[in-house]
């Protein structure tokens, strides 16, 4: 009987599990909040929700440097890299370009920051008063070092350190393709111990990767029950900012359900409706977790298994996107500059307008994939343009949904490419 139970839930699909989970979640949440317990939620349900974003954390590292080596010394040889790496960067940086482009308009066509009354704006900036300031501070460094500062973030003086922080991927990735590109120009008979140690390396991650998503559903719920709590039950916050979050909505929904489906339709030999059928579990694991990161192992599964996609592809385009390309994330931040400049009343000019536009596309090229990673990037854009950092305080209060949306589009953004490069029409890489 027990054996009986056991398939049966496995026979349910993780998404479904994980909405499951959504569900249980809020119905925690809200009956906390109507009983008064909220301490309980806080104290015995919030960890376990912290608790399995530290595992996903835990095996980002690992998992993006032996994925991306496996990958790209499965390519066999350096030209073929080069290709592949050439045509990977181009799409990204026009999918970004793009993105923004699109966040400027939905910014000036809507003006949703005109909405937001001036009250609303001052409770804001004392409730949140503490974490505005340590944004702009981080914001501030950053901006000294110059709008190319992130170039000197790609190469770390110790990958050791670089390896135990998830904030610092890109520099994990630099010297994972370095690794990769030396080892291609080795013969293989010199370098075949090698790469069966990453063939083995990568079963065993796998396999780790495996235990942790199997609790997916229990650690959605447990952070969905947070979520509602943290809130307080309190909708005023929600209602006054209806409509940058619808916006930024709208957006999100345009680019994912929209413009990926255009892309894969007139330039690659699928199915749009394939694409997206295959995406739907990818995009809700990603909107539960708020992390491109710890996403990579699902989209990879989705794409090679349900839409085909060549392991060489989707090991060395896939967890370069979750630092490089960020669309969801680039898109949002225009829209929240445009909407905190209305709010607080601060008229931007086309050179400001234009501004924007280079600091998004060049600070998203370095934002960790990890929830809330892009807090400090808003923060340097904000100030690059005489916004008052402060003014992050219209937004932080419910951040946190857009954020599981903007990452839903990210990795969406990354399975595009890497379907673009392997299935695209006449690809040949």
């Amino acid at each position: 009987m027990l054996q009986k139970k056991e398939s049966k839930s496995k026979s349910i699909p993780l998404y479904i599990r994980i909405l499951l989970g959504m569900l249980l979640g809020t119905i925690i949440g809200f009956a906390a909040l109507g009983l008064g317990v909220e301490v309980f939620v806080t104290d015995w349900i919030a960890p376990w929700g912290k608790l399995f974003i530290r595992m996903l954390q835990l095996i980002a590292v690992p998992l993006i440097f032996v994925t991306l080596v496996k990958g790209i010394t499965g390519l066999k040889d350096a030209s073929r890299f080069s290709r592949l790496g050439g045509k990977t960067m181009a799409l990204y940086l026009v999918f970004i370009t793009a993105s923004v482009l699109f966040g400027i308009g939905m910014g000036l066509g809507v003006k949703p920051g005109e909405y937001i009354e001036k009250e609303t704006v001052a409770r804001l900036q004392l409730k949140y008063e503490n974490t505005i300031e340590e944004k702009a501070q981080a914001a501030e460094s950053a901006k000294k070092d110059g709008p190319l500062y992130f170039l000197n973030e790609i190469v770390p003086d110790n990958i050791f350190l670089a390896a135990t922080n998830n904030t610092r991927m890109l520099q994990v990735i630099f010297f994972a393709v370095l690794f990769a590109f030396a080892a291609l120009m080795i013969p293989h008979e010199r370098t075949r111990a090698v790469f069966d140690f990453f063939d083995g390396m990568n079963d065993i991650i796998m396999k780790m990767v495996g235990f942790i998503i199997s609790l997916a559903p229990y650690g959605v719920a447990a952070l969905m029950a947070e979520l509602v709590i943290g809130f307080e039950g309190d909708g005023s916050v929600f209602l006054a900012l209806g409509l940058y979050a619808l916006t930024v909505t709208v957006a999100m929904f345009i680019i994912m359900y929209v413009f990926y489906p255009l892309v894969i339709h007139f330039f690659s030999r699928m199915k749009a409706k394939d694409f997206l059928k295959a995406l739907y579990p990818v995009q809700l694991f990603a909107f539960t977790t708020s992390s491109s990161a710890v996403t990579l192992p699902v989209t990879m599964k989705a794409i090679e298994e349900k839409l085909g996609v060549s392991k060489s592809v989707s090991t060395f385009v896939l967890p370069v996107g979750v630092t490089i390309n960020m669309d969801g994330t680039s898109c949002y931040q225009t829209i929240a500059v445009f909407f905190i400049a209305q709010a607080l009343g601060v008229e931007l000019s086309l050179m400001q307008i234009a501004t924007i536009l280079l600091m998004t596309i060049l600070s998203s090229i370095g934002t960790p994939g990890i929830p809330g990673g892009s807090y400090v990037i808003l923060a340097m854009v904000l100030t690059s343009v005489g916004i008052p950092a402060a003014g992050l305080a219209l937004i932080i209060g419910i951040d946190r949904p857009l954020d599981m949306l903007r990452t839903a589009v990210n990795v969406t953004g990354d399975a595009t490419v890497a379907c673009m490069i392997d299935k695209g029409k006449g690809a040949e890489v």
